[in-house]
């Protein structure tokens, strides 16, 4: 199924909601990403991070209405609202759960779908088209969120149902593996800095912007630190999904070289990212879970790690 095309109902994430005269201000000193960025025909991908650039969530966010919405692991959102309200104080923006207020759907290959509902969506990764109370928003280029008002939630399913298939929560996730577009979940929280998940290199992070929480640990990683962990693309045989924060190791290690980020099934096998130490790649054999775990194989990203294009932005 997710080498058809198929759409999905995108039940692991929330949507956490900030709106207020003050809100695009207020989390330009919070994020990575630039919030000038953003239009009404532009997202981007982004992440809230401690003090010491660890990752507290990463998301994807976009204007709405009076202010922005993020969506994220579900499981994120009470901890990243409680964090944020602590520095929205004396800002004139609220912050709260919009989860239970909108249905999401993942759209895989399926873009004359979205004609349906009047939505002409740009081929270019980012690009947001609006019609009629819906929102859709190009996350690679052949995958689709489709945001709806939580009213309208069986009145969208059934209409994309028409046109093609359901498949399962699985099928979008090896999606967004093969898109190499890394995600923190509860047990990954404050676990790796941007850098390590790749999140610079799909404009998840901005070097111009100035300063957010944070930022001096990412900036300093970029320009003058060398990155010893970051994601990379793997397989195995088998198929039993590994959790978010298993760990890897190498036999020539003592201990464990890198963490699962995500996984999915892939027909007979697994394919996930995971964040590694490099010359631990270098190796060729790492495994997961224990030392004499599955044997993992090194898969190509879709992408190129490029410092000098990753701080154009």
């Amino acid at each position: 199924m997710a080498d058809s095309a198929f759409f999905c109902p995108l039940s692991h994430e929330g949507v956490l909601a900030v709106r207020g005269a003050d809100a695009s201000k207020f989390l330009q000193g919070q994020l990575t990403c630039n919030m000038d960025y953003l239009s009404d025909a532009k997202a981007s991908l982004g992440a809230r991070c401690t003090q010491k650039g660890r990752m507290q969530s990463s998301f994807r966010i976009l204007l709405e209405g009076d202010g922005v919405v993020l969506a994220m692991a579900r499981e994120l959102i009470e901890p990243q609202l409680l964090d944020l309200r602590k520095y929205a104080v004396f800002s004139k923006s609220k912050l709260t759960d919009e989860s239970s207020a909108w249905a999401r759907f993942g759209l895989s290959d399926a873009d004359a779908a979205l004609t349906r509902f009047g939505l002409a969506l740009a081929p270019d990764t980012d690009a947001v088209a609006r019609a009629d109370g819906l929102i859709a928003i190009r996350v690679s280029p052949s995958r689709v969120e489709l945001w709806a008002p939580a009213e309208r939630a069986a009145d969208i399913q059934g209409r994309l149902a028409a046109d093609v298939p359901e498949g399962s929560l699985n099928d979008w996730l090896l999606g967004q593996i093969r898109a190499g577009i890394g995600q923190v979940f509860l047990q990954t929280r404050e676990e790796f800095i941007p850098q390590m998940i790749n999140l610079q290199a799909v404009g998840g992070v901005s070097f111009k912007k100035g300063c957010y929480t944070g930022q001096e640990i990412v900036a300093r990683m970029q320009y003058l630190g060398k990155l010893k962990r970051r994601q990379y693309r793997l397989s195995l045989e088998g198929t039993e999904v590994p959790e978010p924060g298993v760990e890897l190791f190498s036999p020539v290690h003592g201990s464990s070289v890198g963490n699962v980020v995500m996984a999915a099934k892939a027909g007979s096998h697994i394919e996930l990212l995971a964040v590694l130490q490099a010359d631990a790649v270098e190796d060729g054999n790492v495994h997961l879970g224990t030392a004499q775990g599955p044997k993992l194989r090194l898969d190509e990203l879709p992408y190129t790690l490029d410092a000098k294009l990753e701080t154009q932005r």
